[in-house]
């Protein structure tokens, strides 16, 4: 089993074979390539130095193998411009469709919002529970649009945020009270654990409350079917003092710890996670941790499969909270 895993952890040709490059086009490849070389560089101008007294032989011998290794390193960099090139590439058509989708999405929206509140004329029932379908994908449709906008954009380097002083602990209410009908839907249990008189967070409030909403969210899908719970708590840091730390806790099915460095990972979704039939794009937890980045925290995870997750993050406290409490 071990040797099986030592194998899947230096397969050099897993990364060429997931962005189909050749063995002469891979970065991974290349590089064995040219350490090899030059191990067997070394061993032969060694080798060729013992036994010829020649200067001109080695002289000519590492000019040869200096050349090889000055083509290999061309197709190297190469492969990495033409990599940089092509994720530059599609990071931009995201971002022109993901635009292009909005108006539309937006429009269509609006519509069915006009119809559904009888502001056209009255509805049948069977009328009022097709605009309602077509309503709940274009909400779906809408979502997934404004999460690849925000995917670009941090790829980008350009997601705004506008840092604010506002209360964390009102922030996760409104997101637990929006989230009630879910976790009662899932009969999962939301219990909120914070501690009172929490100086206020300098962030902006808008991207955190998605973020929040994002790992409850996740935390009740994710919870067992039967008497699920999901803890929310807030307090100081105990590593640094100057910061507030809010953590998520599920008692669900957890992530597998062959996958949990790729959890923040544009697009992921574990295999046991798949077979929970939940859907979701696996942008969330990359969303959010840019967001975390860009307002100045950490966030991070703990879980074991089978027992359950517990996500958290770090926001810095206000300023002027500081100061008032001073």
């Amino acid at each position: 089993m071990w040797f099986k895993k030592l194998l899947r952890k230096f397969d050099i040709m897993a990364e060429c074979r997931r962005y189909d490059l050749g063995f002469w086009q891979c970065p991974n490849s290349l590089f064995i390539v040219m350490g090899f070389l030059i191990i067997i560089a070394m061993l032969i101008t060694y080798w060729i130095g013992i036994h010829f007294v020649e200067p001109e032989v080695v002289i000519a011998i590492v000019s040869v193998v200096t050349i090889i290794l000055l083509v290999i390193g061309h197709s190297l960099v190469g492969s990495f411009a033409r990599i940089a090139e092509a994720n530059r590439m599609k990071t931009e058509f995201v971002s022109i469709v993901s635009h292009q989708l909005r108006t539309p999405l937006s429009a269509l929206k609006w519509s069915l919002n006009l119809l559904l509140g009888n502001r056209l004329g009255e509805l049948n029932e069977k009328q009022e529970e097709y605009l309602n379908i077509i309503n709940n994908s274009g909400s779906k449709m809408i979502k997934l649009v404004n999460d690849l906008l925000n995917v670009s954009r941090i790829d980008q380097k350009r997601l705004n945020v506008q840092p604010e002083q506002f209360s964390i602990e009102k922030a996760i209410e409104e997101i637990v009270k929006e989230l009630s009908s879910l976790a009662k839907a899932h009969n999962v249990k939301i219990v909120f654990k914070d501690s009172k008189n929490l100086p206020e967070v300098c962030a902006d409030s808008d991207k955190i409350k998605m973020v929040i909403q994002n790992l409850i969210d996740n935390a009740i899908k994710y919870s067992k079917k039967e008497g699920g719970t999901v803890e929310v708590s807030a307090d100081r840091d105990r590593e640094n003092k100057k910061m507030i730390r809010i953590r998520v806790k599920d008692n669900g099915v957890g992530i597998p710890s062959m996958v949990q460095k790729r959890i923040f990972g544009k697009f992921f979704r574990g295999e046991n996670l798949v077979k929970q039939k939940v859907e979701g794009t696996g942008l969330g937890l990359f969303i959010a941790k840019g967001i975390i980045n860009l307002s100045g925290g950490k966030i991070g995870f703990r879980s074991r499969e089978g027992e359950g997750s517990t996500f958290w993050f770090t926001l810095p406290i206000s300023k002027k909270a500081k100061n008032k409490k001073q």
